[in-house]
């Protein structure tokens, strides 16, 4: 199977826990739940795309991830056994590709007579 790298920040993947992720190596990336074979692997890039995360996957599952077509899920484990502070670090364990939910289309409103006809002189 070929796969194709498309790279993404750091913060654009974990928000909020950006600050606490700790460095990765490879880690699995699934389509909707780990009951399956992983498609692919993530790793973290410090080369070229410093501070991003390089994903390796399916041709057609890299597109439909570059154009926003998958809600992005993590597992993680804290590596400090402290109680939870703000400074915690995190250990990423795994990516998981969620389908996207899809939402009815907003249906357009049929103006009025009176609004269509707003501020024109008779």
């Amino acid at each position: 199977m070929n796969f194709n790298t498309i790279s993404f920040k750091r913060r654009n993947i974990l928000g909020e826990l950006y600050k606490h992720c700790d460095t990765l190596t490879s880690i699995p990336i699934y389509i909707n739940d780990v009951s399956e074979e992983p498609v692919g692997t993530v790793e973290e890039s410090l080369e070229h795309c410093a501070d991003a995360f390089l994903f390796h996957l399916p041709e057609n599952i890299c597109k439909r991830l570059s154009t926003n077509g998958f809600d992005i899920n993590f597992d993680y484990d804290f590596t400090s056994v402290t109680k939870v502070s703000r400074n915690d670090r995190i250990k990423l364990n795994y990516i998981i590709l969620a389908d996207k939910q899809e939402s009815l289309p907003i249906p357009r409103r049929k103006l009025n007579k009176k609004v269509e006809n707003f501020g024109k002189s008779n």
